[in-house]
């Protein structure tokens, strides 16, 4: 049994992947602002806005000095309504970059040494290819930038961790339907966290540090 945490999940792809490493026997704990709608057996919850640095210590802290043997940074946000090359809504992209990529770094920096606590332990950041540099596409300009930034972010952690044996994945969850992803996208929360949950399974420090796509397939960066 692994101990997992999962931030953002109390909703969409999050609240699907507590739901499955629940169902599957492993200790889970829920880190978001609002507990989910509806209770998650055998996982807990404490409260924690990535956005904010204490909250980030207080959530930590509430974990105890027991290992963490998965991490799932999954919370992030879209961006603000304005945000083309043309038009930024600039304290709204600030916003989201604070949330999208200061955001897993502050929480995997906060929970190094409950990871560094367990025998094997994996990073996962749920990224997007909407960030990926190979996709010269406008639109959601601050969304497309925090994406790209965490990117780099988990890829020098894991040249940071990689003598430690802490494995890290960036994953594209595909296009889901979720509040964020819209109720026209291509796939349901269900087949994105299962997909999710292969790829974390299947993730070691041999291949830690790089992007991958949800049904298992190597993303460009």
């Amino acid at each position: 049994m692994a101990r997992v945490v999962i931030t953002g999940g109390n909703r969409g792809i999050g609240l699907q992947l507590a739901r499955l490493y629940a169902a599957t026997g492993h200790d889970v704990v829920i880190g978001a602002r609002q507990p989910p709608p509806v209770a998650v057996p055998q996982a807990g919850f404490a409260a924690l806005d990535v956005a904010d640095g204490a909250s980030i210590e207080r959530f930590a802290a509430a974990l105890g000095a027991g290992p963490v043997d998965i991490l799932i940074n999954n919370a992030g946000i879209i961006g603000p309504a304005r945000q083309s090359a043309l038009d930024m809504d600039f304290d709204g992209f600030l916003e989201t970059l604070v949330v999208n990529t200061l955001g897993p770094l502050r929480v995997t920096q906060a929970l190094l040494p409950a990871l560094r606590r367990s025998a094997g332990a994996k990073l996962a950041i749920i990224s997007s290819q909407m960030g990926s540099m190979s996709a010269a596409r406008s639109g959601h300009v601050a969304y497309r930038a925090s994406k790209a930034a965490v990117n780099k972010v988990g890829q020098c952690l894991a040249a940071d961790l990689a003598g430690e044996g802490v494995a890290i994945a960036m994953i594209h969850p595909g296009w889901v339907r979720t509040d964020m992803g819209g109720p026209g996208a291509d796939i349901a929360p269900e087949e994105s966290a299962e997909g999710i949950m292969r790829v974390i399974d299947a993730l070691s420090p041999a291949s830690s540090g790089r992007f991958w796509n949800y049904d298992g397939g190597e993303m460009a960066w």
